[in-house]
């Protein structure tokens, strides 16, 4: 349980300094630097099953064909939200981001409650309330459909209980999803490049490109392994690292904008963290 919860605070403070890499790639367009991921991250996660000699997996794979299906489903709903994450990213919308992982958490318990019969105590549903309460004023001021934020949140929820789920083992699983993915996204990298949409590179930005792999891998084999030791619900107050480390990047690196009322909403936020963080030291404290 206790390196569940490290490795699950590792991948999202990983993932929380996100913007300081693919702002670098910014003048990439966003699916080409998913395809890119998707590669990379499948020569990254091969090279780590070498060096460990990894590959008994792949049997059961054989003997259970229906693996390919939920994977292929698992893996089409990280892409997706690679694609929305790098979009927003790199057109000014960090913020929104941010906010997509404030409500996260509120998805995850959600789900757990719904799929896996888990039950928080009363303090923590007032946590819940409270971040739920945040949530919907920023979205009320912002005056339409957070379209972004629900994205995000609503893709990585589902792909974070089918991890859960699953019977591979995190390096195994995202081996198999990057396995999926990467030989579509090569072919139409390839085909791309040869009917002049993809521009040529310069060696920084292969360099970036290859980057992609252990940027993105290590962080989501954290985030697998973590998924299988520890309740959907403590994930997701583990989430709150992540947004809050982007809306720090968002406000004091990238300028955006964040005064006046829309303070309050990340302010109850905060303040279900710190509840629902405090409930669970005394929880722990009452333990022989």
């Amino acid at each position: 349980m206790q390196m569940g919860v490290v490795h699950g605070a590792l991948a999202y403070v990983m993932w929380g300094l996100f913007p300081l890499f693919f702002k670098q790639l910014q003048h990439v367009g966003s699916a080409e630097v998913v395809l890119h991921r998707m590669v990379w991250s499948l020569v990254f996660v091969l090279g780590v099953l070498a060096v460990l000699h990894r590959w008994a997996w792949l049997a059961e794979v054989r003997r259970r064909p229906a693996l390919l299906g939920l994977f292929a489903l698992s893996a089409t709903l990280l892409a997706g939200n690679w694609l929305l994450y790098i979009w927003a990213v790199n057109h000014g919308h960090v913020l929104d981001a941010s906010l997509g992982y404030f409500i996260l958490p509120l998805v995850n318990v959600g789900l757990g409650c719904v799929f896996l019969h888990e039950r928080p105590r009363r303090m923590q549903w007032a946590a819940f309330g409270l971040a739920a309460a945040g949530v919907l004023w920023l979205a009320l001021l912002a005056g339409h459909m957070p379209w972004i934020a629900l994205g995000l949140a609503l893709s990585f929820a589902v792909y974070g209980l089918m991890r859960k789920l699953a019977p591979l083992g995190a390096l195994e699983g995202m081996s198999l999803e990057t396995l999926l993915l990467a030989p579509v996204a090569l072919a139409v990298l390839c085909w791309g490049t040869w009917q002049g949409h993809f521009p040529t590179h310069d060696a920084h930005t292969w360099g970036l490109f290859a980057l992609c792999g252990p940027v993105t891998a290590v962080p989501l084999l954290l985030f697998a392994a973590s998924a299988r030791r520890v309740a959907l619900s403590t994930l997701g107050i583990l989430q709150y690292l992540s947004p809050s480390i982007l809306l720090g990047l968002g406000v004091l690196l990238y300028g955006e904008p964040f005064a006046g009322p829309r303070v309050a909403g990340f302010v109850l936020i905060w303040l279900a963290l710190a509840l629902y963080s405090a409930e669970g030291l005394w929880q722990a404290t009452r333990q022989p």
